[in-house]
């Protein structure tokens, strides 16, 4: 059951849209989900609670490092993937969930803070992959792009990211009225009618472009009856 943490610790930077668009995709496909939303702000469980969506999501919320670590040591094999939507923070919750993933994705903006929140989230996979030897898998997702224009911000950031050696998903979250309208109204873009929300089938397009390439990192189960990594302690590189 792979694992896929958003993370950046600024907020704001995508992470909660991101969320939102894999898990319905993949539920679309009839997988099924669990997605954990541990930002203080709840705007997943908000969403959720609202939207109601149909398929095969299920949420935890109020995650603790503890709570979340118990839950990675006694998986629900009936799940095909777990999403874990972290907050805009730097804590040994952030540290919790990077050392279970399969993959990181890190949402990034043109935003300068943006970049920086995602350079404190490589810092942390880079210790843990110090400390215990274990390289986590992870990609920066670009997220909120004009559809008409590759900013120069954006340009600056691909380029720094590829001096780094960080893998950035071919497939950016574009910006779109229907992903605003997700959360404005408390829906999924399936649940939208074409002929109200402006390039809606564009913006399905690209959600579901941005989980095939997910799916494309992963298998869609992992097996295995050996236990899940065990949690990288904040304290011992911090």
């Amino acid at each position: 059951m792979p694992v896929i943490t958003i993370a950046n610790t600024k907020g704001g930077a995508g992470k909660t849209t991101a969320a939102v668009l894999i898990a319905t995709e993949l539920a679309q496909m009839g997988l099924h989900v669990t997605v954990f939303d541990s930002d203080p702000q709840h705007w997943f469980s908000q969403w959720f609670e609202t939207a109601r969506p149909r398929g095969t999501i299920s949420l935890v919320n109020h995650v603790t490092a503890s709570a979340l670590e118990g839950h990675m040591r006694h998986m629900d094999r009936a799940r095909d993937y777990y999403i874990i939507d972290l907050a805009g923070e730097r804590n040994q919750l952030t540290a919790t969930a990077l050392a279970f993933s399969d993959l990181v994705l890190i949402p990034v903006q043109g935003a300068g803070m943006d970049a920086k929140g995602a350079a404190k989230i490589l810092d942390i996979l880079a210790r843990i992959e110090a400390e215990t030897g274990v390289a986590i898998p992870h990609s920066v997702l670009l997220s909120r792009v004009n559809p008409m224009v590759t900013t120069h911000s954006l340009l600056a950031i691909k380029g720094l990211l590829a001096q780094r050696g960080v893998d950035v998903l071919a497939t950016p979250v574009i910006e779109r009225a229907a992903f605003r309208e997700m959360f404005d109204r408390g829906v999924t873009l399936h649940d939208m009618d074409v002929g109200k929300v402006s390039n809606l089938d564009k913006a399905l397009q690209n959600a579901r472009g941005l989980a095939d390439e997910v799916m494309r990192h992963l298998p869609v189960r992992v097996v295995s009856t050996a236990p899940r990594k065990r949690p990288w302690q904040w304290g011992r590189a911090a």
